[in-house]
């Protein structure tokens, strides 16, 4: 029996997918999330040690007593919106299905 002539798919089918794995990989590691680079002026030339730490903000009260339900609404999202936490959102509304939210449905936030 007279050897092949060339390299068999066998062989380079794995060699292939090694490469696009490195290529992949390769991509990830220099993407690096671009936040810092895309800000302009003094704020990205800082250091991350010498930036002062955000003050953290509380919630803004919504007034009134019920919140309606617009597009895109989670009970997350409603909580920050209203400074009221899930929890209490649920059980002020009992009847209340989180994954079921439909906009203009009212919801008691006190």
């Amino acid at each position: 029996m007279e050897p092949r002539r060339g390299i068999p798919a066998r062989v380079l089918a794995p060699a292939a997918l090694a490469i696009c794995a490195v290529l992949f990989l390769f991509v990830l590691a220099t993407s690096g999330g671009g936040g810092d680079e895309e800000k302009s002026g003094s704020a990205a030339t800082q250091t991350q040690s010498s930036r002062k730490p955000e003050p953290k903000r509380r919630p803004k009260r919504v007034a009134g007593s019920t919140y309606t339900v617009k597009t895109g609404d989670t009970l997350g999202s409603i909580s920050e919106k209203t400074g009221v936490d899930v929890e209490q959102l649920q059980e002020l509304n009992p009847q209340l299905d989180p994954q079921a939210l439909v906009t203009g449905q009212k919801l008691k936030i006190r």
